[in-house]
């Protein structure tokens, strides 16, 4: 890894990433308060940002590739203001290995940089190397109620199977509202099955503004068009494509082996009708084959089910496993090289940080303004007049303990 001055720069192409040393100056036209604003408050003030995360708790599969990867790419290049971050925090409401999750934490950021995820044109770092996402997440928490938190869907279906029921699993929202509100993000992109969180975050913006004043916008979705967020299981097409499934033959991994991502289509349940139609209610198994052709391809429905005329569902499956391996390869090569350079892909992760905590910095600070709390964001001459200060008082106590007083 070669170190020179500059910027960082990266080629999804060629897979050479030059590190050199980056300077946060750029930045900070950008990254202003509010609080002193004459608009503080009004629909003028945000600026559009998007702001996404994904769990390092396992190997992304396809389903998280085209509904959260490949939309981020898409944001990203028609110049949103882009932030992703590895949400290690939100993995530990159940018990993770240190070891793995640290692996794990590097395989997503190689993946996202495979994927055309560029780390100058957006921001993307860890959610722990951020405090503030922790900080404001209590602050949330005190304006939030248990029974809006546990009669939450995803809440009582997650409890519903735990003997003892960690709190965090109930914060577990008002955790993700935090991580959109301490960058004051206006957009997220979620999949339907996320819509009631974020109301939960906008139920608390509300809340936040009826006490202390207008601070935050009120996050809007970006939602899907394209199906990519209903992929189905392989193996039962009834429910989600997901990483904790126990049969790994029920999603295509974006590490999976060209062979690998082959036996899979050809295992993966249909029925008894050999034609291929795009029918997701009464032909689940077929239509996810040709949702998931859909999305390698770039195509619509009716062009698929158009080129599959004459095909049985057998010869289709290839068909699907030839437009999903051309899709993946040069992903999963170029995250490979990537992997090779663990010091690289920590260097992304510290740079993205940096920029991060610049942000939320700021947010954070006014939101301490408005509750009265100490903010531990100082100026270096803050720093300074304050150590002298003591010190000055130092010599003054000294003085007056000399001569008596």
């Amino acid at each position: 890894m070669a170190l020179t001055s500059g910027r960082l720069a990266y080629s999804k192409h060629l897979c050479k990433v030059n590190i050199r040393c980056i300077s946060l100056q750029g930045y900070k036209a950008k990254e202003t308060s509010i609080k002193n604003s004459p608009t503080a408050g009004t629909s003028e003030t945000w600026n559009r940002r998007v702001v996404t995360g994904l769990q390092p708790t396992g190997a992304l599969h396809v389903g998280n590739y085209f509904a959260a990867v490949q939309r981020c790419v898409k944001l990203q290049q028609q110049g949103d203001d882009l932030m992703i971050f590895i949400a290690d925090l939100h993995a530990h409401t159940t018990q993770q290995n240190p070891t793995q999750i640290q692996k794990n934490i590097l395989e997503l950021t190689a993946y996202l940089l495979a994927s055309g995820i560029d780390p100058e044109q957006s921001i993307l770092f860890a959610q722990s190397a951020v405090p503030r996402h922790a900080e404001l997440c209590w602050l949330l928490a005190c304006l939030a109620t248990h029974a809006r938190l546990a009669h939450l869907p995803q809440f009582k279906e997650k409890s519903a199977t735990m003997k003892e029921v960690p709190i965090g699993l109930l914060l577990y929202p008002v955790l993700q509202a935090a991580d959109v509100l301490v960058y004051r993000g206006t957009h997220v992109p979620v999949g339907t099955d996320q819509l009631q969180h974020l109301q939960v975050a906008a139920q608390l913006v509300r809340t936040f503004h009826h006490r202390y004043g207008r601070l935050f916008p009120t996050p809007s979705p970006i939602l899907p068009d394209d199906g990519s967020d209903r992929l189905r299981s392989l193996r039962d097409p009834t429910k989600k494509m997901s990483k904790s499934d126990t049969d790994p033959k029920s999603r295509i991994l974006l590490s999976d082996s060209d062979d690998v991502i082959r036996l899979k289509i050809r295992k993966a349940v249909t029925d008894f009708n050999p034609q291929v139609t795009f029918e997701p209610d009464s032909r689940p198994g077929v239509s996810n084959l040709v949702t998931l052709h859909c999305l390698a391809a770039d195509k619509l429905p009716e062009e698929v089910v158009l080129e599959a005329e004459g095909l049985t569902t057998a010869r289709y499956k290839q068909m699907v496993a030839d437009a999903l391996v051309a899709a993946i390869r040069p992903i999963r090569e170029r995250a490979n090289e990537l992997l090779a350079r663990p010091g690289l892909l920590r260097h992304v992760l510290r740079h993205g940080a940096a920029r991060a905590r610049r942000r939320a910095d700021i947010v954070y600070g006014d939101v301490a303004e408005r509750l009265g709390l100490a903010n531990a964001t100082l100026q270096t001459s803050d720093e300074f007049n304050i150590s002298n200060q003591i010190v000055l008082l130092g010599s003054k106590s000294k003085k007056a303990v000399e001569h008596g007083a």
